[in-house]
């Protein structure tokens, strides 16, 4: 069941017309605003209808598969993490290609992004990046699981690199916590933005394997993860018992799992982390100040706001614009590379 632009209007549904009205309050973000060269509106003339285009091929995915919102979120971490936010983690050239990387495996929501990158090839041919398709779908992601709507400043182009040795510094689940803030500030991350989009982990699911050797051989005795609350543990265990299939997937989030909120946050706080590298945001100082800042109503009702000035910080790192890079015609190949 295809979604054709030329057949129906962009949007049809209620949540499609919540969408194109927050995308014209000016109020929250005006039009004019930026964020290094990049800027909000940036496709309003050459393609105006590229930002709801993007949000309808969110939506008929998440319908379809409900781990879809996750799997874009997480997708846009990894691009931008790299070879900055330029597109390179959608590359698929094989072993060589950086998705192949141990910290990018388990991705997907690919498909979600050819198939928007296609229908606006039909539409505004040679203008839109993959990379700010991959941006604009992790924001709709985040608002079709109850979370913020903010603005996504865009005039991304896409970069023509994607090797796996460049993915090697990827933040793991298994990094300390002084590793883990070690990889942010090299990005231009503070120690709030770690937590923030840490608490992306509010939505979507892992896989036993990225939670076995926290389960059973965290010390040198083959023991646990002591951060781990022993209510919790034999709850993990049951779903990923020793030597299990490591491909059983798991809520991060077991309390509200499809909903975005700080509940995660709080997950950490009570040792209910599901993978160690959340876990371990309440071994300093620094960050376990940070986790708790969002714990209560006060808290609370910043979160959404925060988190989203993140995601656009986030969003800027590494990014080519102007003359630099290009605009792909397909997500997964270079321009002039033999398909």
């Amino acid at each position: 069941m295809g979604f054709s632009p030329f057949k129906m209007p962009i949007y049809s549904s209620k949540c499609g017309l919540i969408i194109m009205f927050l995308m014209s309050l000016c109020c929250i973000h005006p039009i004019g605003f930026s964020q290094g060269e990049l800027r909000v509106g940036f496709y309003s003339r050459t393609c105006p209808q590229a930002e709801s285009i993007v949000s309808s091929v969110v939506r008929e995915a998440t319908l379809s598969n409900p781990r879809t919102p996750a799997l874009l979120l997480r997708m846009q971490f990894h691009d931008c993490m790299v070879e900055g936010c330029d597109g390179s983690i959608l590359i698929d050239n094989g072993n060589a290609g950086e998705r192949m990387a141990t910290g990018n495996q388990g991705l997907g929501g690919f498909d979600v992004i050819d198939k928007a990158k296609a229908m606006l090839e039909r539409v505004c041919k040679g203008v839109v990046s993959c990379s700010d398709i991959v941006a604009l779908a992790a924001r709709d992601a985040v608002f079709l699981r109850n979370g913020p709507f903010y603005q996504v400043p865009t005039g991304r182009r896409d970069g023509r690199v994607s090797d796996i040795s460049h993915a090697a510094n990827i933040p793991e689940v298994g990094d300390s916590i002084q590793l883990l803030k070690s990889k942010f500030r090299q990005k231009g991350l503070s120690d709030r933005d770690l937590v923030l989009l840490s608490a992306a982990h509010t939505i979507g699911t892992t896989a036993c394997f990225f939670i076995e050797t926290r389960l059973y051989n965290f010390t040198q005795g083959g023991g646990s993860d002591p951060a781990i609350n022993p209510d919790f543990l034999p709850k993990l265990k049951a779903k990923c018992p020793f030597r299990g299939d490591i491909n059983v997937r798991l809520p991060l989030d077991p309390v509200t799992e499809e909903t975005f909120d700080v509940q995660i946050l709080r997950n950490i706080r009570d040792g209910l982390a599901v993978i160690e590298s959340d876990a371990r945001l309440y071994d300093d100082r620094a960050t376990k100040r940070v986790v708790d800042s969002y714990i209560g109503q006060r808290g609370s009702s910043a979160f959404g706001q925060d988190f989203a000035e993140a995601m656009v910080k986030m969003g800027n790192i590494g990014v080519k614009t102007g003359s630099q890079g290009e605009i792909r015609r397909i997500c997964t190949a270079v321009n002039g590379v033999p398909l």
